[in-house]
């Protein structure tokens, strides 16, 4: 088997079918589709038995429900293909998307590909991933789903179940096993937001998460990636009121991109703590409900 993707399946009944048409109608020999169902209770379950039914590409796991990493891992565990994606239920492959990314897969271990009016790549290839996560900024797009891995990376590694912003803790793991990386302009995933999922509806302690992730993930630390980091504890300390956990580090400003920098002159002169209690006063002057 050469592809094996896998997707996990949770109240997604009005987007199913066009997230596991895009991915069938791919020109890709040796495909098969792991349809992780987690314990749904609407009519995902009988959708999914229907695919299966209808394309003997079509695997369906029936579990109770875990939550996305638990449904992952379920379909990592039975996965017999080569190289491994994940495709979330409410989104959808471009047409002939895989084909040609798998052309290139021989000589790398992971490579990711463009989100549509999202994130556009271009061709590049990374023998260091401290390189690739800097250059790309890929602290910014750890997600699971626009990336094809080769299936050995697993070995070991696992979503952590019961987190939330689980790629964060996962992909500098297999980043970490990685000799080669490819980013390439071919190919587009196509993301559905939607506003009842995880990232929308994050809440203070959801980002305090998010920020412990990233500080525990020993990723190799510059000061763009610092001031995304700097972004999210200010959130996390306007949101709860929790003391803050970012330890301070002085920028060089002429580093920082875009709209940063302003913001980096203020951390180098006042620091991390003073700049979250301004940040704070601010948000409440121009909104005095939150």
């Amino acid at each position: 088997m050469k592809l094996s993707v896998i997707i996990p399946i949770y109240r997604v009944e009005h987007t199913l079918d066009r997230a596991v048409k895009s991915v069938l109608s791919q020109n890709v020999a040796g495909m098969e589709v792991i349809l992780v169902d987690d314990g749904s209770p609407d009519q995902c379950p009988k959708m999914c038995d229907e695919w299966a039914d209808k394309d003997p590409r079509v695997k369906v796991i029936h579990k109770t429900n875990g939550g996305l990493s638990d449904a992952r891992n379920a379909g990592i565990d039975v996965a017999t293909g080569s190289y491994i994606t994940f495709v979330d239920s409410d989104d959808w492959i471009a047409l002939d998307t895989y084909a040609p990314l798998l052309e290139r897969m021989d000589d790398c271990d992971i490579l990711e590909y463009s989100i549509a009016d999202r994130l556009e790549l271009t061709d590049r290839k990374y023998e260091d991933y401290r390189d690739y996560w800097l250059k790309e900024k890929v602290y910014t797009h750890c997600y699971a789903w626009n990336k094809i891995y080769k299936h050995t990376l697993f070995n070991n590694i696992r979503y952590p179940k019961g987190k939330i912003f689980e790629d964060v803790y996962t992909l500098p793991a297999l980043l970490r096993k990685a000799r080669k990386i490819i980013t390439t302009a071919q190919g587009h995933y196509h993301y559905d937001w939607n506003p009842h999922g995880i990232t929308a509806t994050a809440d203070g302690q959801g980002l305090s998460l998010l920020l412990q992730a990233h500080l525990d993930s020993g990723m190799p630390l510059d000061d763009n990636y610092y001031m995304h980091l700097v972004n999210i504890q200010m959130d996390v300390r306007e949101l709860t009121g929790a003391p803050v956990v970012l330890p301070f580090r002085k920028v060089n400003t002429q580093l920082v991109e875009g709209n940063k920098r302003m913001k980096a002159f203020a951390l180098n002169l006042i620091g991390i703590n003073h700049l979250c209690i301004i940040n704070k006063f601010i948000h409440h002057f121009k909104n005095p409900s939150r």
